[in-house]
């Protein structure tokens, strides 16, 4: 995979770079990268698919409606290799080789994801409309997808890590997203996450913090 740089993103990922909303932050980022595998893609990518079709061999469930059916597809299988070498890029310390495809949503709408950051991000809307009366935060982000992947010819895939040592799970997280939207024609892959964390707890307030106090409340107390 390699990293595309497109102006339209630009503007959108320096908005929401470390937006602070008083108790809150928000953090998201766009980027773009294209199919072409580089470096050691090659290499893993066939790993990958060996993998797979082991799966697919020993499981004795190859018939039902599951994952082990979706891989089935040589289509799909690629699909699922473009997206892990996708997050690999995306965090290039982290392996996500072991990523499985139940944990990428498949066939996502651009509804479904308007929806959930209509709900998720309607502050940091309102932040950009103060500063960016030409359009709305969502317009200015489907105009500029449009403009790099073709959202009419897309798949719309979202990403559930599933794991506590994922590293888009972040200390203080209250919640996160990870969109990807691939266009088989194009050859490429516009992932997008956006999170928001609790100041609280990147300022030091956890719960620890309260446990602690209260135990210095306890100490001088007759039990």
């Amino acid at each position: 995979m390699k990293y595309l740089e497109y102006t339209p993103f630009e503007r959108i990922n320096a908005f929401l770079d470390q937006l602070n909303l008083g108790e809150r932050t928000i953090n998201g980022c766009i980027e773009a990268y294209s199919c072409k595998h580089t470096g050691t893609d090659k290499r893993l990518s066939l790993s990958l698919e060996n993998e797979i079709l082991d799966h697919i061999g020993n499981s004795p469930d190859v018939d039902s409606e599951s994952s082990v059916e979706y891989l089935s597809s040589r289509s799909s299988r690629k699909t699922l290799i473009y997206l892990i070498l996708t997050l690999n890029h995306m965090y290039p310390d982290y392996d996500f080789s072991a990523v499985k495809a139940h944990q990428f949503f498949t066939e996502e709408t651009w509804e479904g994801f308007r929806q959930i950051f209509d709900s998720y991000m309607s502050d940091a809307s309102k932040e950009w409309m103060e500063t960016n009366e030409d359009s709305s935060l969502m317009e200015t982000l489907f105009k500029a997808l449009d403009e790099v992947i073709n959202l009419a010819e897309c798949e719309v895939y979202s990403y559930d890590p599933n794991s506590d040592a994922d590293p888009s799970i972040e200390k203080g997280s209250l919640w996160s997203y990870n969109f990807f939207f691939y266009n088989r024609k194009l050859k490429r892959v516009v992932s997008f996450r956006f999170s928001c964390l609790s100041n609280l707890v990147t300022d030091g307030f956890t719960m620890e913090g309260y446990y602690e106090a209260d135990g210095d409340i306890f100490d001088d107390m007759d039990m």
